[in-house]
């Protein structure tokens, strides 16, 4: 059985590198967007490599039609910069190409990833309360470490951290002894036995994607399950996640109608693709502040969705990823020269002013701290204005500034026309495969 299944990897792999990706860039067939239309043998995970190299660019996906079925993927993404324009950037469009067409190389890491043998990298999950981000890095200092990244999500009183850490000398920790007694500290600072659903502290193992490991990280401490009484799955307000069984053709289809915004479409796919299920068609639709997305999938194994409960914990997941990066609280941006202790005493000031840290993302660039806070009260309130012109005044008017969260623009052209745009939905298209082909833009329109 071993020597069949390597024969079968063997051949995957063969067959990958025959028909690798092809990427072609097309800034002519569309006024409003760039198109990205990949092809290549298919194989599991594809569709959110794609998708996670797009957004590692800051671009944001306004419509995408996805077809990877009968072992071949065929994609095509309605793309455009932040500012909602075309992607016009050489050098951008030529990373972009050449990382696609390179991929079926498999020694080669991916965009985005994070390189670990730079740093020790330690993964922390636990319940979420006030002042925590605080006691971390002030126990991280406390034992002759750096803190050069991290990333923080909070979600339904549980608490995710990725923290990328040196010692004092900018380089990985390497003692064990010392290794055991960070684990062992982090632990006690999460709660350890006085959580009831336990605390977990762990070094990284490997490379990865921190985004990613972060939906990874509140998947397996199951943030998504709420409280008993509660029953409303719904990832905003008036947003909806349906999952249904088209047995004609032997597929199960996912819904999701929500609040647009940046990322939404990497957060969906990622779930999906680490939940085991396979796309094997799909519409995506983010034009205006509403997003639409539909999938057709099947288990890795082939099955369909057959069980209620399987369904019912789908919908639970997606729900859990699209709130985790809805943010909370006011936004601050901090930036100012790098230098050790520096993320403890910002965040000891936060918690001395009775801040509490929703959501972080800490990074280093060229000895330059440039750092994202996410702050409500110790209740999750808004916070007092006056309160935050203190903490600006304690940290530095210029170095702590209260932003607004990036706007997911939209063309001009397209806000008039919003309320009349119908929602595009794939199942009117089997069965009609020029419509098909037409909307992956492999055929023109002669009409």
């Amino acid at each position: 059985m071993e020597t069949s299944q390597a024969g079968i990897d063997e051949y995957e792999r063969f067959v990958w590198r025959m028909n690798p990706p092809r990427i072609t860039i097309d800034n002519t067939s569309s006024e409003t967007a760039t198109l990205f239309k990949v092809e290549s043998s298919n194989r599991h995970g594809i569709l959110l490599d794609v998708v996670q190299l797009i957004v590692d660019f800051q671009l944001r996906i306004r419509k995408a039609y996805i077809s990877s079925d009968a072992g071949w993927f065929m994609d095509v993404f309605h793309v455009t910069d932040v500012s909602g324009n075309k992607v016009t950037d050489p050098k951008i469009l030529a990373v972009i190409e050449q990382t696609i067409s390179s991929s079926h190389e498999f020694s080669k890491p991916q965009v985005g990833l994070l390189p670990s043998v730079e740093h020790t990298v330690i993964e922390l999950t636990g319940t979420d309360r006030p002042g925590l981000m605080s006691e971390i890095s002030a126990l991280l200092l406390h034992m002759h470490c750096n803190v050069v990244s991290a990333e923080l999500w909070t979600h339904n009183m549980r608490v995710a951290c990725l923290l990328h850490i040196t010692d004092l000398t900018g380089g990985p920790i390497c003692d064990s002894e010392k290794l055991s007694r960070i684990k062992e500290s982090l632990c006690n600072v999460l709660g350890g036995d006085k959580d009831p659903r336990g605390a977990r502290t762990d070094f990284a193992s490997g490379i990865t994607h921190s985004e990613r490991r972060m939906h990874q990280l509140m998947f397996a401490d199951r943030d998504y399950e709420r409280g008993c009484d509660e029953e409303d799955d719904r990832p905003d307000s008036d947003g909806r996640i349906t999952v249904e069984n088209c047995d004609e053709k032997g597929y199960s289809v996912v819904n999701i109608e929500c609040k647009n915004r940046h990322k939404l479409v990497f957060d969906t796919v990622c779930t999906l693709t680490d939940m085991q299920y396979v796309v094997f068609h799909a519409t995506i639709d983010t034009e205006g502040p509403r997003a639409y997305q539909e999938y057709y999938i099947r288990h890795i194994d082939g099955c369909t969705l057959n069980s209620q409960a399987e369904r019912r914990k789908l919908i639970k997941c997606l729900c859990a990823a699209i709130e985790r990066r809805v943010t909370e609280g006011l936004r601050l941006e901090l930036c100012t020269n790098d230098r050790v202790g520096l993320l403890t005493d910002v965040t000891r000031i936060f918690r001395e002013h009775g801040l509490s840290v929703t959501r972080a993302d800490v990074s280093t660039r060229n000895n330059k701290a440039i750092d994202v806070f996410y702050v409500s009260d110790s209740s999750r309130n808004p916070v007092d204005v006056k309160l935050i012109e203190a903490v600006r005044k304690k940290i530095g008017q210029t170095v702590l500034k209260a932003t607004q969260e990036p706007v997911y623009s939209m063309p001009p052209h397209l806000e008039a026309s919003q309320e009349s745009r119908s929602k595009f939905s794939l199942g009117s298209l089997f069965g009609k495969p020029s419509q098909v082909l037409y909307n992956l833009g492999l055929i023109k329109s002669y009409s």
